[in-house]
């Protein structure tokens, strides 16, 4: 019997009654049914969010954001509601509790009545962070959890976005103040450094006079205090002088009155003379007529006026004697009143001289003593000069480095305009920008399970096709000696009818589920290798260990469920279950076809082929082992006919 012959023995049986050919069709359509409604439910699940039902509390009391009164939980409401990402519901807390309880919300999102104080604290000296509380219930959908939390991300981010964009815009406009205000202190530093080095000028300029005022004042209080000592033996001596004029105003006092009564005698005497003198004519002519009278004659007469004329010119020239004295006696008289009252003023003077120079000497030792601090304080105005050149020096080196810091802090802050001020603010808000490029890409979610689901449906289609399918006919082992034979007919009638299940699971993931592959016929082609190689597999479990095997077959399904990395990656596995992923069969199916489907490197594919093809050639080459093994050990049990047909 050849091996076409034995395939369609096998194919006969399993199509020889009606319900064989209704079982045989059941299990054909296993991998489709499992494969395709599963990816059809979850073909493109994110898209479809809009219909899951959230409820919205919003309890904000609103308060002052950046000066203006806002509520920013009524803006975050209004801004989901608008966006539709889900079914939002904005109703109570206590309506929200009951529809999560009920089930009719799939979680519940709360934005507690200090959402918009919260917020505003960011800008106060007491920050803290503004809850959003997220409530879910397992019962209704675990997955809900993940969603939810996913939705209280975006609304984090939609409100962080909006306060940071408005405060970003804000710090900028300050930022802008205070360029235009450093501009203003530029100028008023420069203006300081032009007015200091003016200033350092002056101050030169002031330690030179300071210097020349003290030098002057040294030299001033020198001569005071001279002009002390002068100033006081000025006051001995008029002092004595007062005392002197005082002595001599009255002996002169004196003098002039001895003089007065002096010359008041020289006038009696002068009187008397010139009274004498101007009597001396009559007198003669009176002698002269006694004479004659008397009976001289007139020779007679003569003769005795001629003696008494000697005694008329002395006595005139007496009397001119006596009024050139009485008239020097007047000039005596006159000088000694002057003399007098020139001694009393002299005295006077000398008294005022005496109280001019005790005001000299107090003066000159007041002037000797404010000389002295003037000689001090000078000195220590030429070293306040010098120290304030120096700091004046000091100040106008840090005021050029205040005007060079402040220019350096101009030139380091953008003069913007309000627009780029609001782009600024912007980008601020949001930074980041992801800009995604994908090597390949799934068409959606379904696509993106597509080559695990696909790889899995295989298996199962395989192992389901194991429960009506005989892996080796004992009747054949018992009739033929060609046990390789047997084995490949054993191998090829599931292999086949799994290729049936695979190009009705690719026509509905092509067709039905409108799936694209980039490359369809090397898809095709791996989901065939790839039901071949697990039927080898499952032959071979059968052929050694029976309804065992079987089993086995099952629970190495599960083990490839969980290592194939058909949806985390595998390197999220625990140790030994990444370990399987490298040796079991199904991972490589899935690379395979993740390559083929989505236009991704071709070269990967030829190595996990060579996987698969070791795993088909090794299941083959144990299954005829086991068969070898059947034709060398037979018992009556061999004979006996199958339990299915």
């Amino acid at each position: 019997m050849r091996i076409p012959q034995m395939i369609a023995a096998e194919l006969r049986r399993l199509t020889a009654t009606r319900m064989s050919v209704i079982a045989l069709v059941a299990l054909l359509a296993v991998p489709i049914l499992y494969g395709g409604l599963y990816l059809w439910a979850n073909q493109d699940p994110y898209g479809n969010l809009s219909s899951v039902p959230v409820a919205l509390v919003v309890d904000d009391d609103g308060g002052e954001v950046n000066g203006q009164d806002r509520n920013l939980g009524d803006e975050a409401a209004t801004q989901l509601l608008d966006d539709g990402t889900f079914e939002w519901h904005r109703v109570s807390s206590d309506a929200a509790d009951a529809g999560l309880s009920a089930g009719d919300f799939d979680f519940v999102v709360t934005l507690p009545a200090d959402f918009t104080d919260a917020v505003a604290s960011l800008a106060t000296d007491a920050p803290r962070q503004a809850d959003i509380e997220l409530r879910t219930n397992d019962a209704n959908n675990y997955l809900a959890s993940t969603i939810g939390t996913q939705a209280v991300a975006r609304i984090q981010s939609s409100v962080a976005q909006k306060v940071i964009d408005e405060a970003g815009l804000t710090l900028l406009d300050a930022l802008h103040t205070i360029r235009v205000n450093l501009v203003d202190a530029t100028d008023g530093a420069t203006r300081l450094v032009d007015g200091l080095a003016t200033a350092a000028d002056g101050s030169a300029q002031l330690v030179d006079g300071s210097t020349t005022l003290a030098d002057g004042s040294a030299q001033l209080a020198d001569g005071t205090a001279q002009l002390a000592d002068g100033a006081a033996r000025l006051h001995e001596g008029t002092s004595q002088l007062r005392d002197g004029s005082a002595r001599v105003a009255d002996g002169a006092q004196q003098v002039a009155a001895g003089v007065d009564r002096i010359d008041a005698a020289a006038q009696q005497v002068g009187t008397v003379a010139g009274d004498a003198a101007a009597q001396l004519p009559q007198a003669r002519a009176d002698i002269a007529a006694a004479l004659t009278d008397a009976g001289l004659d007139q020779a007679r007469v003569d003769e005795i006026l001629a003696r008494l004329g000697p005694v008329g010119d002395r006595l005139t020239a007496a009397n001119t004697r006596v009024q050139d004295t009485v008239g020097q006696i007047d000039q005596l008289d006159a000088g000694a009143r002057q003399v007098a009252s020139g001694s009393a003023a002299l005295a006077t003077g000398a008294a005022s001289a005496d109280d001019g120079a005790a005001s000299l000497a107090a003066g000159a030792a007041s002037a000797a003593s404010g000389a002295a601090r003037l000689r001090d304080g000078s000195a220590r105005l030429r070293d306040g000069a010098a120290a304030l050149d120096d700091g004046i020096g000091q100040l106008s080196a840090g005021a050029v480095q205040l005007r060079d810091g402040l220019a350096a802090g101009v030139a380091q802050i953008p003069d913007s305009d309000d627009a780029t001020r609001q782009a600024q603010a912007d980008a601020i808000s949001d930074p980041v920008a992801v800009g995604t490029s994908a090597v390949t890409k799934a068409q959606n979610y379904g696509a993106g399970l597509a080559p695990f689901f696909a790889a899995l449906a295989g298996w199962i289609g395989i192992y389901a096709l194991f429960l009506i399918v005989k892996p080796v006919s004992k009747r054949a082992v018992t009739a033929l000696r060609s046990p390789v034979r047997v084995t490949l007919a054993g191998w090829l009638t599931p292999a086949g009818l799994g290729a049936l299940q695979m190009v009705g699971l690719f026509t509905v993931l092509a067709v039905a589920l409108q799936f694209s592959f980039a490359n369809p016929w090397a898809a095709l082609g791996i989901l065939l290798f790839a039901s071949a190689t697990y039927a080898a597999i499952v032959l071979a479990l059968n052929v050694w260990l029976g309804s065992v095997g079987q089993f086995l077959g099952l629970v190495l399904m599960v083990l490839q469920l969980v290592t194939a990395g058909g949806t985390f990656p595998w390197q999220t596995l625990p140790g030994p279950l990444a370990a399987l992923h490298h040796v079991l069969p199904m991972g490589y199916v899935v690379d395979a076809m993740r390559q083929v489907m989505y236009g991704g490197d071709v070269s990967r594919v030829a190595p996990d082929l060579l996987v698969l093809g070791a795993w088909m050639v090794g299941g083959v080459l144990v299954a005829a082992i086991g068969v070898t093994r059947m034709t060398h050990h037979r018992t009556l049990r061999d004979l006996q006919p199958s339990l299915i047909g």
